[in-house]
């Protein structure tokens, strides 16, 4: 009885531990650079003695701005630095969103991810970073999108097709952390 008991104990506390672990709440970015200044006006938040009902009239807040992809593209740079530079932004993404490892889906879905559509709405790439096309996709110097292939959730080939413009030909350009 006494044996029960204590197995009964024993898998209770591990279940508490299992429903902990799922439901505690997500952890803050911990790992980006300080935001740089925002050129626009500040949105002034309301006094303690402003009424309650003007406080949910708040807009949310926009998305963090990182500086971490400002030097995507740049003609100072290589498409080695260019491939090094997402590579990193990755593993940001990766580092404030511990459970869910890469972002997923085609580049343009990577890339909304990566700009901010997030839980934390953290973006880590400008929405309106050059290096970003119509379609919503990350490209490369030359204008073509980046092809990312996830080996695992925490390994992310990225490959620029060159300046051919094509994949699959002798001027790609991969890296692979």
């Amino acid at each position: 009885m006494l044996r029960q008991n204590a197995l009964t104990l024993a898998l209770v506390a591990a279940i508490a531990v299992l429903v902990w672990l799922f439901l505690r709440p997500a952890p803050t970015p911990t790992s980006l650079p300080p935001p740089a200044p925002a050129a626009e006006s500040k949105i002034e938040l309301p006094s303690a003695a402003t009424d309650q009902n003007q406080k949910s009239k708040i807009p949310p807040p926009a998305p963090e701005r990182s500086t971490l992809a400002d030097a995507l593209n740049s003609p100072a740079a290589t498409i080695d630095d260019d491939l090094r530079l997402v590579a990193l932004v990755l593993e940001t993404f990766r580092s404030n969103f511990p459970r869910s490892g890469n972002p997923v889906g085609l580049n343009s879905e990577i890339t909304a991810t990566l700009t901010g559509q997030n839980q934390l709405r953290l973006a880590l790439i400008p929405p309106d970073h050059p290096a970003i096309n119509r379609e919503g996709e990350l490209t490369d110097r030359w204008g073509t999108p980046f092809f990312f292939h996830a080996e695992s959730a925490t390994r992310m080939t990225i490959t620029s097709a060159g300046p051919d413009k094509k994949l699959h030909t002798p001027d790609d350009e991969s890296f692979a952390p």
